[in-house]
């Protein structure tokens, strides 16, 4: 059943904030390497960054619809997360959308399937990572849902996708952990003495010999 869900709960802006200070790498080793999206999901431009409460939305492949009726539903902070029902690169996300999201409150777009006039959306500074980016238009024909649970480049999405606070301090702590290691790395400490993978290597029976052939 195609539907819209007007209403969810968003994470804690606080929270929110400390993830996205912390980045990506160390909040998806701090939560036991899991969540990353798959490697083929990229940034429109090197510097993109963004941190929120998702809005989901399920369209069709080629029809765009749905993010249209999204917006009415985006509150300050949020990011848009738009998967298709299936496979799909065509260009379902440009720099008007991009203007209306904004103005709604959107802080960035994650969209498995294409975008189009990334130019003018790097020019924007509106953060978006995609799977294609392609001037191939689409139509606003085909029902979808938005605000409901979806898979988005392999990754289970919920709305309002709420990351307990627990999770920022364990990434945190990692953050001073990383801090730390780094001074060490610098004066030419090995990783493997401080990591203890020494007793590792034995274990696995890795054998130091001075010459090939030893």
């Amino acid at each position: 059943m195609s539907k819209v869900v007007k209403n969810i709960q968003r994470a804690d802006a606080a929270v929110i904030k400390t993830l996205g200070e912390l980045g990506v790498a160390t909040v998806h080793e701090a939560q036991g390497r899991t969540g990353l999206l798959r490697p083929y999901m990229r940034p429109i431009y090197p510097t993109a960054k963004a941190a929120g409460s998702a809005v989901t939305v399920s369209c069709a492949p080629g029809d765009n619809l749905m993010i249209h009726a999204a917006v009415e539903w985006l509150r300050p902070g949020d990011i848009l997360v738009v998967t298709t029902t299936s496979e799909s690169t065509d260009g379902m996300f440009g720099e008007l959308l991009a203007e209306s999201v904004r103005a709604h409150g959107a802080v960035g777009l994650v969209i498995d399937a294409g975008v189009r006039d990334v130019a003018d959306l790097t020019a924007m500074n509106f953060p978006v990572w995609s799977k294609a980016v392609s001037a191939q238009g689409t139509v606003k024909t085909t029902p979808g849902s938005v605000n409901v649970p979806v898979v988005c480049a392999g990754a289970p999405i919920r709305p309002g996708d709420v990351i307990i606070a627990d999770v920022a301090k364990a990434a945190s702590d990692r953050l001073a952990k990383e801090s730390k290691t780094r001074e060490r790395l610098k004066n030419g400490e090995l990783g493997l003495d401080f990591y203890g993978l020494r007793a590792k290597l034995a274990e696995l029976g890795v054998k130091y010999v001075d010459h090939e052939g030893d």
